[in-house]
Order: C-alpha cells, then sequence, then structure tokens
C-alpha cells in the first residue's frame, strides 16, 4: 500500500489573512440581538432568574405599604401614590444587580473566553444580555403596578402617565445596570460582585425620597436626599404616574441616566476586554 501526499490548496498563511479590526455597524446589531435571545431563553429555563422583579415587588409593596401607609399618610390607600413610584424604583435597581452577577458568572466559567475567540463586536456579549433585560425591569415595574393596584393604586396620570413612568424605570434601570456590569468585570466572583453592589444599592434606594416625603427628614438628612439621583427618578415617576406631566424633573432623570450610561458603558466594555 502506497500512501500518497497530496498538496494543500486554498489554505493561506496567517500574515496573509486579512482581519477586520472592527464591526459593521448592521453586524454589530444583529450579534446583540442573537445575544439578548440567547439570554431570554436562559432566563426562560431557569425561572430563578425572575425571582428578584416578580417576587421581591411584591414582599416590598405589601411590607411597607401595611407598614408604613398608616404613619406616613393616615391610610394604606393615601400613602400608595407615594409608594408604588418608589417602589418601582427601588426594585429595578435591585433588579440591577442581577445584570453584573450573571456577568461574573459567565466570565468564570469561560463563556466570555468563547465570545472573545469569534469575530464578534466586543460590546455585543455585553449589550446582549442588557438588551434582554430590559423585559425584567418592565416586569418589575407591571408586577408593582399589578400588585398597588389590587391594594387601591389608582394613578391620576392615567394610561399614558403609567406608560410614560414604565418607560422611565426601564430606562432608569437599564443605565444604572452598567454600573453592576462594570463592578462585575472587576470583582473576583459573583458573591463579591453582590456584596459590592449591595453597599452602593442600598444607599442608593433607601437615602432617598422613594418611602418618605423629604420634608418630614431631618435637615442634614434632607439634603443627602436631595442630592441622591434616585430621588429625582422617584419624583419624575410620581409627576407622571400620578398627575401625567412631563416636569422638570424628568428631563433631570433622563439627564442623569444618559451621563451615567456615557460614563459606565466604556469603562464596562473596556474593563472586559482586558479581562476575558
Amino acid at each position: 500500500m502506497s500512501d500518497v501526499i497530496t498538496k494543500a490548496t486554498g489554505i493561506s498563511h496567517p500574515v496573509e489573512r486579512t482581519i477586520n479590526e472592527s464591526v459593521p455597524v448592521r453586524e454589530a446589531i444583529s450579534q446583540i440581538t442573537t445575544l439578548a435571545w440567547r439570554a431570554l431563553v436562559k432566563m426562560r429555563r431557569n425561572p430563578e432568574q425572575l425571582v428578584d422583579v416578580t417576587a421581591m415587588p411584591v414582599l416590598f409593596t405589601v411590607m411597607f405599604g401595611l407598614m408604613f401607609g398608616g404613619a406616613v399618610s393616615g391610610s394604606i390607600t393615601r400613602y400608595l401614590p407615594t409608594l408604588i413610584p418608589g417602589i418601582i424604583a427601588m426594585t429595578t435597581i435591585t433588579a440591577c444587580v442581577g445584570a453584573g452577577i450573571q456577568l461574573r458568572e459567565d466570565m468564570d466559567k469561560g463563556v466570555f473566553n468563547r465570545f472573545l475567540s469569534l469575530p464578534i463586536a466586543r460590546i455585543a456579549p455585553l449589550a446582549g444580555p442588557m438588551l434582554a433585560d430590559l423585559a425584567r425591569y418592565a416586569i418589575a415595574a407591571a408586577v408593582t403596578l399589578i400588585v398597588g393596584a389590587v391594594m387601591g393604586y389608582r394613578p391620576g396620570g392615567g394610561v399614558f402617565g403609567v406608560l410614560g413612568g414604565v418607560v422611565l424605570a426601564v430606562i432608569t434601570g437599564w443605565s444604572i445596570a452598567w454600573i453592576f456590569l462594570w463592578i462585575g468585570t472587576k470583582a473576583r466572583s459573583a458573591g463579591a460582585v453582590q456584596g459590592l453592589s449591595m453597599m452602593l444599592m442600598f444607599p442608593l434606594a433607601f437615602l432617598s425620597n422613594a418611602f418618605v416625603p423629604a420634608n418630614t427628614l431631618p435637615g442634614w438628612l434632607q439634603a443627602v436626599t436631595r442630592i441622591n439621583p434616585i430621588s429625582h427618578v422617584v419624583s419624575a415617576l410620581r409627576d407622571l404616574m400620578n398627575d401625567g406631566v412631563v416636569t422638570a424633573q424628568v428631563g433631570w432623570a433622563l439627564l442623569g441616566c444618559a451621563i451615567v450610561a456615557a460614563i459606565f458603558i466604556p469603562l464596562a466594555v473596556r474593563s472586559y476586554s482586558s479581562k476575558v
């Protein structure tokens, strides 16, 4: 038996290959939507990932409504216009933490190393799950509104005011999630991401006007509350949902979201690219 050795054809040497340094915008968008669909399928197969946007809004709304309704506003029903926008803001921020934790877990499992070997946009593995997370923030807002309606909340802003409030909450959640995503690229474990994120999340949520009017607080705490960006978001949500008006607070809230996104999207992408 004789061996026949044939010369390979059509194979180029590495120095002869052309490597694209950037991905066209159209292809990048396609890659982002594909990875977003992957994240949605992962949520469907792991419903425990939705606990923070389903069970937590119910728990917070019922617990804070029953505990503080009479003390703050005299009754639960009169307290709900103050509480529901605050709960929506709080649950949205809480849901943001999951973005950083999930990212760190995927990085530890080597998932993102596979993405790095593919000719895809560097932002796609980050932007894809972030796009899918928009559904989580919308679910958190919807569940809170449903529970509030059962307890007697009747938003004065009507359908458009409520929809505007939900959109603002989703935008807020998406922009703040980039902070936790950046933390996910910096921390050494998913547990560390959770600990660091909670240290940041709780002061933002509780040192705000989410649960009580700012003018009922001590003087120094009023000053802290007024400079807290979450207070601007909560005030904007109340203006939209309770009154149906677009005020300066809505503009300030959107501006704050834009600033956060402009700062932390590049930081997260750069940190991710240097880690994987």
